[in-house]
């Protein structure tokens, strides 16, 4: 039986309420599919730096990357400054874990209202490679004159050809494995790179020159499109039964997601990855940590459910990581009165409850 060691880092806010119910149902998933799970709890989060002035410890990461992965709740505390927490813990783990890809599915679950007249779950089905460690936010820039009338302020995005390749080879592969055809859902695996090559024509040309020639020497049987970035948040609304995998940059790659995720019924439903696929990965419910609903039991749990779905991919449980999306489409389909926090006609707890329970049966 093989056994996977987890560390579980609840955070801040509503996060460790949310991520209690995806570890419920990791563990009835374990516990069905013949695996064992070893879970480590960390207090990282808000709490923690009013305590002690501690953020992450170097010594916390060089403990991280002994496990298998890491499912997080939420970052973010209303007594400590935004920016603080999230780069002392979410971009610090992911430069230090060098977790390039953040994974985020686009998929309307059954039941769940989307703001896009006419669309329902078979339009709303694509995923989007986002690349995670370059672009605007590796930090290069500065000020000059800071706080007079000159004052300029600069920030590169910096792309290098490796980071380029190594996250358009992991969309590739994706696209192979999980696009529209492989899952038999369309007649191609199609890869569309968003990019701005009539503007941006230095990165986006370096990015559009590795796709075509890694995709023409190694992924002939991938399909590959190109769309502005304007033109892609257009058809999002419009038109998103075109896409299936996209792959795209840091910058554009945060705005689209969250798009996207407004798309496929909100940020109760959104999950995302931040993947190192030779190292340790990192999921986490794409919404923030929500802290006036803390401890009242009402919060929707299921982005957190589907973040541990694709953790539980990734470690290559497929059978299991199948099983739970069937049982969450259930519960989004049969059970739930709304997606919102209080409405659900359910408290938290009763919903991980519902996925468990269809999870075994």
């Amino acid at each position: 039986m093989k056994t996977y060691k987890i560390a579980v880092m609840g955070g801040d806010g509503t996060g460790p309420e949310v991520t209690a119910e995806a570890v419920k149902v990791m563990d009835a998933a374990a516990g069905k599919f013949k695996f064992k799970v070893e879970k480590v709890n960390f207090d990282f989060g808000g709490e923690r730096y009013k305590r002690t002035g501690e953020i992450l410890p170097d010594s916390a990461v060089e403990e991280f990357k002994k496990f298998d992965a890491i499912l997080l709740g939420a970052i973010g505390h209303p007594d400590v400054a935004p920016g603080i927490l999230e780069k002392g813990i979410l971009l610090k783990l992911r430069f230090a874990l060098d977790q390039y890809i953040n994974l985020r599915p686009v998929r309307l679950f059954p039941g769940v209202e989307t703001p896009i007249k006419d669309k329902g779950p078979k339009e709303i089905d694509y995923v989007v490679v986002r690349e995670n460690s370059g672009d605007a936010y590796t930090g290069a820039g500065g000020f000059t004159m800071k706080g007079t009338p000159h004052e300029v302020a600069v920030q590169t995005a910096v792309y290098s050809r490796v980071q380029v390749e190594r996250c358009l080879r992991y969309s590739f592969d994706y696209a192979r494995k999980y696009g529209k055809k492989a899952r038999g859902v369309g007649p191609e695996n199609t890869l569309g790179l968003v990019g701005k090559t009539n503007v941006l024509t230095y990165i986006y040309d370096l990015w559009e020159r590795a796709f075509h020639e890694i995709g023409k020497k190694e992924y002939p049987d991938i399909r590959r499109d190109y769309y502005h970035v304007d033109a892609t948040c257009m058809w999002m609304v419009k038109n998103p039964e075109w896409f299936d995998v996209l792959v795209t940059g840091n910058m554009f790659g945060d705005i689209i997601t969250d798009l996207g995720a407004m798309t496929q019924g909100g940020m109760g439903i959104a999950a995302g990855g931040n993947i190192n696929p030779n190292g340790v990965s990192m999921f986490e419910p794409i919404g923030g940590s929500a802290p006036k609903y803390t401890g009242q039991g009402v919060i929707n749990p299921l982005a957190a459910i589907c973040a541990m779905q694709m953790m539980l991919q990734s470690l290559g449980e497929e059978t299991a990581a199948q099983k739970v999306e069937e049982a969450v489409k259930f519960v989004t389909a049969n059970k739930l009165k709304s997606m919102a926090a209080g409405k659900m006609g359910y408290s938290t707890s009763q919903v991980g409850d519902l996925v468990a329970e269809k999870t075994i049966e």
